[in-house]
């Protein structure tokens, strides 16, 4: 059974109080940098994997998307994501992006935000998004950066006043699952390097066009916390062409 966290009352009632629940879009420190690497949406069939709230999808709806489907395992999500963020074009269905199954060609982009470190085996993934795109297509996601993911706890460490140290990065090299904690809660992630990022998009037919480690806008600094975010890539942004 495939983890999820989304579904829990309480978790979801912490996710539901970040700024990124709150604001959208404009809310995530990542999007002035994502927004850049988007394709043009207008006439297209698009994909978001692991589309939570729906942000990603009213957005490609509002920019001239001709279909939209967002796919997530929560339903509780989805239940937001209709009343935020439903559209005419856009549909909502609740599945595990592993369990998927569309036809060869299926869409023209396919979106993923902040999902994929929840996915345990990401090749067959990858290679199943490889067959749905056509000849093209876009592929563009977002993913915890694997400094961040590495060590696990994604915490830092802290003097004896409970002064940020440093954070810790170890067991780069060593795949796989790792016991987090978000929002206070334990959540189950899983780590992989860079290099597994990037080789598994260039050995399943994907040519790599940007990839971009996010800092935290300027009219973010002033928020408590941010001006940290500058000691440590907590994001990776990708964005890939099928050959």
């Amino acid at each position: 059974m495939k983890e999820n966290k989304y579904d829990d009352e309480l978790f979801f009632k912490k996710y539901g109080e970040m700024e990124r629940s709150k604001k959208g879009l404009q809310g995530a420190g990542e999007w002035s940098e994502l927004q850049k690497m988007l394709p043009d949406f207008y006439g297209k069939k698009v994909l978001d994997l692991g589309c939570g709230y729906g942000w990603h999808c009213k957005y490609a709806a509002d920019n001239g998307a001709e279909y939209v489907l967002g796919a997530d395992i929560s339903h509780k999500m989805l239940e937001t994501a209709e009343s935020k963020n439903g559209d005419k074009i856009i549909r909502y269905i609740c599945a595990p992006m592993e369990d998927l199954d569309f036809a060869r060609d299926s869409f023209d982009v396919v979106l993923s935000s902040l999902a994929f470190h929840y996915v345990k085996d990401l090749e067959p993934l990858i290679k199943n998004i490889s067959v749905w795109l056509k000849q093209g297509g876009d592929f563009v996601f977002s993913v915890e950066h694997p400094v961040f993911t590495s060590y696990g706890t994604q915490d830092w460490y802290y003097d004896e006043n409970g002064n940020i140290l440093h954070f810790p990065v170890d067991n780069y090299y060593y795949e796989g699952k790792r016991q987090a904690v978000f929002l206070g809660e334990p959540v189950i992630k899983y780590h992989r390097t860079l290099t597994t990022y990037l080789n598994t998009l260039l050995k399943n037919g994907f040519e790599i066009e940007h990839v971009i480690e996010p800092q935290p806008p300027e009219e973010m600094m002033d928020i408590e916390g941010m001006k940290d975010e500058m000691r440590r890539p907590m994001m990776l942004l990708v964005s890939a062409k099928k050959k």
